[in-house]
């Protein structure tokens, strides 16, 4: 084999390794997945736990939030998913074509000043909806049969647990930035689920099982919802629910190898 012959074969050697290569990377790069958990900006009231409503409406908190929405812009998500009915996807289009500026001075929700505000900084053309709500969520009918079965402890670690929280949060919403607070919610404890609702009732009422059961389905079913519009194309993705949901959302991704998760720290530092 002469030299000019050497050489071509070579070329040919490095071109079939640099192909496998690159379908090698393409079948194994994952998409990576922001978890963007919050709490309720504008506090509806709607959880079982109360808390006081942080102001993210002030200058500083609006800075802020002009930071975070700057970091977001250069991780670059293909996609933004939120926590909005996704049956009433016609309605969020609507919302989103809507004056922006009117919006982010007006409306406090956490899916205006940080999705809204996130995506016309990408440029994006919508939000993607992925709340599922047709599931049930008995908290009542908890807490009823505990005191029909005379569950005492049970009944006193649960208005322990809620006691905590409200007063963990409303103390921090004093004295935490709008950054540092949405960075701890980030990190929820959703035991309670496991713990202390599962017990409730008596042996044969699985009252509290079932509201385990409707929590973890209205998660799966959001997952299932992101799964389903992530395309081939998209890289990067952004979540945006209550912190609760996230948490929820990141076990179930952990189990999937398309995947991978980006912590909101690591995108905010």
């Amino acid at each position: 084999m002469n030299l000019k012959h050497k050489i071509i074969m070579q070329k040919i050697i490095l071109l079939l390794v640099l192909t496998t290569f690159n379908l090698t990377f393409a079948q194994t790069k994952k998409k990576q997945i922001l978890l963007f958990g919050s709490f309720h900006f504008e506090n509806p009231g709607l959880d079982v736990a109360k808390v006081n409503t942080f102001n993210v409406m002030t200058d500083k908190s609006q800075k802020e939030l002009e930071n975070i929405t700057d970091k977001i812009k250069k991780f670059g998500p293909d996609k933004i998913f939120v926590e909005w009915n996704y049956k009433k996807q016609a309605k969020l289009d609507q919302f989103f074509a809507k004056n922006t500026d009117s919006l982010l001075k007006n409306d406090s929700d956490e899916r205006v000043q940080v999705a809204l505000r996130s995506a016309k900084k990408l440029g994006h053309k919508k939000l993607y909806a992925i709340d599922y709500n047709e599931t049930d969520f008995p908290y009542d009918s908890l807490v009823k049969e505990m005191k029909v079965d005379n569950q005492l402890d049970l009944i006193k670690k649960n208005e322990e647990s809620m006691k905590n929280y409200e007063t963990d949060f409303n103390a921090k919403i004093t004295k935490y930035s709008l950054t540092q607070l949405l960075l701890d919610v980030n990190k929820p404890d959703l035991s309670w689920y496991l713990q202390t609702a599962i017990k409730g009732g008596k042996t044969d009422n699985f009252v509290g099982a079932f509201l385990v059961s409707e929590w973890y389905r209205r998660n799966l079913y959001m997952y299932a919802l992101i799964t389903k519009l992530t395309e081939s194309k998209d890289d990067k993705i952004m979540v945006l629910l209550g912190a609760g949901h996230t948490e929820m959302i990141r076990e179930f991704v952990v189990h999937n190898p398309d995947f991978e998760i980006v912590e909101l720290a690591t995108v905010l530092k």
